[in-house]
């Protein structure tokens, strides 16, 4: 082997148009990554380090675990060495290892998405992971077979294999193709982060979250070693004030400080992940997101892939006018949530200017249209559910009771939540909506989590009419947009019988058009 040669060093990644496979040069990672990857493994071997070494002192297994260290560290060196890729004319190839070798390639013209990132790791000496894709994976979790991860790359390679691979340029001459691969097409900008939405932050949820994670890690730990943190120390003094204390005065510090605690964690966590978020539309078709404060992320969706958008209002964002802007396109993952896979238009922001970036992204001013209103007949329904489940729940906590498990206060607390499940089950019913806008189906429904859907009706797979035994009693259906991204269908929740046939009929003109016509 010859050794390792970086990336700025190596021949320039020919365009597609240009060279075929016996010409396209081979680039390896860059070497610098050989000064952090051995770090980083033996931090993640440090618990069985530790443990071999404390637990089998004295005897041969510590050498076991200092023999599995290096191994984990030997692999990880070997895969910075070994490891190389090239870009042909008609796919992206890759190579790794020494003694097991591994080889993957990606056909180029289906390509969705190239990811690039930047982690502490990599912003120590100045490189970043590009992460190729296909969206096969886009309901996964992590990286599937057909996505290429090269992990440690400059900036100016990361730029070029992006413009590269989503610019797919057919009249552009060699020099052309060279000078945008090396500076990136022109780009307008669409959307900025706003530090006065830092507001927003504590709405978000995202902080009760990471309370919630902290307390549950605390409570497993503490219950493993069986131990009673208000027996030792200033816990037990405090435990001790607050049993003394009246009631009002234990609950109203504790729901104060509690409350602190998550804002200022929300707002630490919009930082970290929102800090320097900047949309951009290039020129050629394609918007550029970039996000993020330690963590540098950068995601290209090409205007193609597109396929609408969705607009997120959870209950405690709308009730100070903000929402979050997500892309519906194929080839993202969707994760839990959208935003982790990349999609992310617009951070929790005012609702106002979450709708001036739909009307920019899309086209299509579709917050000016308004929604058509579904029928009394949907009230029902949601009243019905919302009700029955408390009712249920009450039920359940009678009978605990009635059998002497439970006290009797549980389902009379139960009954207390009726008011809320009518409110819940009206703002349900008054959030109900559909349009048909300009080359957009637009549906909104949900109340504890609102969400406003418009997708392109010319990218529709087809029609789903959905009617329950229920529905038919109520003249009602359910109309389904099924779709190659995002969640994958979307639904017209509870539309008027009629009113929902033609809407599909619309929709996708000429679908229905004949079993309407046959029915009639």
């Amino acid at each position: 082997m010859t050794g390792v040669t970086t990336a700025e060093t190596t021949p320039p990644i020919p365009d597609a148009g240009g060279e075929g496979t016996a010409g396209a040069p081979w680039h390896r990672l860059d070497r610098r990554m050989l000064l952090i990857r051995p770090v980083l493994d033996v931090v993640r071997s440090l618990p069985l380090l530790i443990g071999t070494l404390v637990l089998g002192h004295g005897n041969n297994w510590q050498w076991i675990g200092l023999a599995a260290t290096a191994v984990t560290v030997a692999v990880g060196i070997s895969h910075c060495l070994t490891s190389r890729y090239r870009v042909t004319a008609t796919q992206v190839e890759w190579h790794t290892g020494l003694l097991l070798r591994k080889q993957r390639a990606v056909p180029r013209d289906r390509i969705r998405t190239v990811d690039v990132m930047s982690e502490p790791k990599h912003r120590l000496f100045s490189l970043a992971a590009v992460r190729i894709g296909t969206g096969r994976h886009s309901h996964g979790k992590g990286p599937g077979k057909d996505e290429l991860v090269l992990d440690a790359v400059t900036g100016a390679e990361a730029q070029r294999l992006r413009t590269l691979l989503l610019h797919r340029k057919t009249s552009t001459t060699n020099a052309e193709a060279s000078t945008d691969a090396e500076t990136g097409p022109p780009e307008r900008l669409v959307a900025a982060v706003d530090k006065r939405w830092l507001r927003y932050a504590p709405f978000t949820l995202s902080g009760i979250a990471v309370v919630g994670a902290i307390v549950g890690t605390l409570y497993h730990f503490v219950h493993e070693l069986h131990l009673d943190p208000l027996r030792y120390g200033p816990l037990r003094e405090l435990a001790q004030q607050y049993t003394a204390a009246p009631t009002w005065l234990v609950v109203l510090p504790t729901a104060v400080g509690l409350l602190l605690i998550v804002a200022a964690l929300s707002i630490g966590g919009y930082v970290l992940s929102f800090w320097n978020f900047r949309l951009t539309r290039e020129d050629g078709g394609t918007l550029h997101i970039r996000r993020g404060l330690v963590t540098t992320r950068s995601v290209s969706i090409e205007e193609d892939r597109l396929r609408g958008v969705e607009v997120k209002e959870p209950l405690p964002l709308r009730m100070v006018g903000g929402a979050k802007c997500v892309a519906v396109a194929a080839g993202l993952r969707e994760g839990k949530g959208a935003d982790k896979g990349g999609g992310l238009l617009l951070p929790p922001a005012p609702i106002g200017r979450v709708h001036e970036v739909v009307a920019d992204v899309l086209n299509e001013d579709i917050a000016a249209v308004p929604l058509v209103r579904h029928p009394r007949r949907a009230l029902t329904r949601r009243l019905t559910r919302a009700v029955t489940g408390v009712l249920l729940l009450a039920a359940a906590l009678f009978l605990l009771a009635w059998i002497n498990f439970l006290p009797a206060w549980p389902w009379q607390a139960a009954l207390v939540l009726l008011p809320f499940a009518v409110l819940v089950g009206w703002d349900r019913y008054r959030t109900l909506g559909h349009a048909l806008a300009g080359k957009y189906l637009v549906t909104r429904s949900g109340s504890l989590a609102r969400n406003t859907v418009a997708v392109r009706r010319d990218k529709l797979t087809g029609i789903v009419v959905h009617r329950s035994f229920f529905q038919r009693r109520a003249g009602l259906i359910t109309v389904v947009a099924p779709i190659a991204a995002g969640r994958g269908h979307y639904h017209v929740l509870d539309v008027d019988e009629t009113d929902g046939l033609a809407l599909a009929d619309r929709a996708v003109p000429g679908l229905l058009s004949q079993f309407l016509i046959a029915e009639s």
